[in-house]
């Protein structure tokens, strides 16, 4: 079998690869509360997946992506505007307390600037103006959520939050990972073996993918065991969010006349929230432990089982350009 073969066959079976690796990591966790200490894996391996899947993106074409300014105009509204609206409408739905709501808050105003990346690059989105977007969101998150959290909350509770674990989150699962790949493919284009682990590589996104999904699962599942009754009360307003946000997304996209691909890439950002990033700052609030976890954590798991949905229908759809071309 080619490497070629292999990678069209991981690709077509991906969901059933996940959804295998997800069941196997709920039984482990289940049966090996202990299994939790894989949570040190976790971040090696967002590494390497994204790593994984910036070598699939020509690091030399991202600069085009930086003259995509209508797409980074879309993207910025849906998810500073739109997408705090849609959670202010889901409100009544999120829990009353002032510490869990907080946890929900961080998770649900916070668009994803890692995973995103590889879910986009599966789902046929334009990955290349979304990674070229990625420092954009950090910077901007960092600087409105204490703005969002007041307006929702009030500054008790905003002046509790720590954001170094926002900055680590760029540097390690953006900026080394994108480096590494943008070194790799210089290597490729001077040397053969490179070229040939290059070429290997390009088989690893799915792999890498459902690696992660295990580690999330095994290292997550014990917490919502502490408040399973919290955790299901959360299930409607995180699945209505699943639903709704990248269906408005998509709307806002298209009204935009964004290309098919771009149209895509919104979506996915605006679905997606950045939960591996809110969890520790989430964490380190006093008295965190289990409810803003249990919050974060449920939002995660329904968010990942999305992801799967997501990556099946977004093929599917499509726009027009401005041009009036279908793409």
């Amino acid at each position: 079998m080619t490497l070629a073969h292999l990678r069209t066959l991981l690709e077509r079976h991906q969901i059933v690869i996940y959804l295998v690796f997800i069941g196997v990591g709920a039984v482990l966790s289940t049966l090996w509360p202990n299994i939790a200490y894989l949570q040190a894996a976790l971040e090696p391996a967002l590494v390497f997946m994204l790593c994984v899947t910036f070598l699939q993106v020509p690091i030399h074409e991202l600069r085009l992506a930086l003259q995509a300014h209508r797409f980074l105009g879309v993207l910025l509204v849906c998810n500073f505007i739109l997408i705090p609206l849609l959670v202010w409408c889901l409100l009544p739905l999120l829990p009353t307390e002032p510490l869990l709501l907080t946890g929900a808050l961080l998770v649900l105003l916070t668009p994803c600037i890692d995973y995103v990346v590889t879910f986009a690059h599966l789902g046929r989105a334009d990955a290349r103006v979304l990674l070229v977007s990625t420092p954009l969101l950090l910077g901007l998150q960092i600087l409105l959520l204490p703005l969002y959290l007041h307006l929702f909350l009030g500054t008790a509770m905003s002046s509790q939050l720590p954001w170094a674990p926002f900055l680590d989150a760029f540097l390690w699962l953006i900026a080394c990972p994108l480096l590494l790949a943008a070194l790799f493919q210089r290597l490729a284009q001077r040397y053969t073996a490179a070229q040939k682990i290059n070429h290997c590589l390009g088989a690893m996104p799915v792999p890498a993918t459902a690696c992660v999904l295990f580690l999330v699962i095994t290292t997550t599942l014990a917490q919502l065991q502490l408040a399973l009754e919290l955790a299901l009360s959360l299930i409607p307003a995180y699945l209505l969010f699943a639903v709704l946000a990248p269906t408005l997304s998509w709307w806002l996209a298209r009204r935009c006349a964004l290309p098919t691909a771009q149209a895509r890439a919104v979506a996915f950002s605006g679905a997606t929230r950045n939960s591996l990033v809110v969890l520790p700052i989430g964490l380190a609030i006093s008295h965190a432990l289990p409810g803003i976890a249990v919050v974060i954590v449920t939002q995660t798991l329904i968010e990942l089982l999305s992801e799967l949905v997501y990556i099946r229908v977004m093929p599917r759809l499509h726009t027009r350009t401005r041009q009036g071309l279908t793409d």
